[in-house]
């Protein structure tokens, strides 16, 4: 395979390749209320940081892509609302015209007939360097712990802590970011949240939601919180900040 990869602002022609492509999120992955904040506006606003990757024998359908968003940032602690976070302060840097300092990765999705290919060191290495190609020093990233979900009854301070003989991470994914060059920083314990009616759950994820209590739900990184008595469940998915210097 032959990969191109190539911000959405030089090949603008892909952008409804970016929701068409398959991807293997779980459907209540969906349903984050900040994502809105972004994604509505990520193909006119930020074009610079959103990452195309399509096959040289099958141009112009996607292999992966990547979402970037620039900030500003002047705290010295990362939050502990990760993703939703990033996606806030853009959207508050764009409202006050301030000079964004920091790039966060958000997503980086290759298609699921191609997961375990090797896109996604490619799709990271190329959202570092487009970052650095823009100026930027640092780049941010809200990382989804891609196994964790097959233990959602751990702590992710205890997961993320989990180191291979050779000293790299026992996650996959967080693996890919420290060999990058990446550091992990903290846990973001709220990064990402989801709530919904119990009909809602019922319908995202097939569970019956029938019991006040923690719900473990397919891919879901820890257990749903389910209130019976109140018609809801929520969930709040934890992530790890890690950071990569780009100079």
């Amino acid at each position: 395979m032959s990969v191109r990869i190539t911000t959405l602002a030089e090949r603008p022609e892909l952008a409804e390749q970016l929701w068409a492509m398959k991807t293997s999120w779980p459907e209540f992955m969906l349903h984050d209320p900040m994502a809105t904040l972004y994604y509505e506006v990520c193909t006119t606003v930020y074009p610079e940081f959103v990452l195309v990757a399509d096959d040289d024998a099958d141009p112009g359908r996607l292999v992966a892509r990547g979402f970037s968003v620039p900030f500003t940032w002047r705290h010295e602690e990362l939050p502990d609302d990760g993703w939703d976070a990033a996606i806030r302060w853009a959207w508050n840097t764009r409202r006050t015209g301030a000079e964004p300092t920091l790039v966060s990765a958000l997503e980086i999705t290759v298609r699921p007939d191609l997961l375990g290919s090797g896109l996604s060191p490619l799709m990271l290495e190329a959202m570092r360097d487009n970052a650095a190609r823009l100026g930027f020093t640092e780049l941010l990233a809200p990382v989804r712990p891609n196994a964790k979900h097959l233990e959602p009854r751990t702590p992710m301070a205890e997961y993320a802590a989990r180191t291979r003989p050779d000293g790299l991470p026992v996650d996959p994914w967080l693996r890919v970011h420290v060999r990058a060059g990446g550091t992990i920083v903290k846990v973001a314990p709220r990064s990402m949240t989801v709530a919904g009616t119990l009909a809602e759950w019922r319908k995202w994820t097939g569970r019956p939601f029938d019991e006040s209590g923690p719900v473990e739900v397919a891919r879901a990184l820890v257990p749903v919180h389910c209130d019976l008595d109140h018609d809801h469940a929520v969930y709040v998915e934890p992530n790890v900040w890690v950071r990569h210097r780009l100079s």
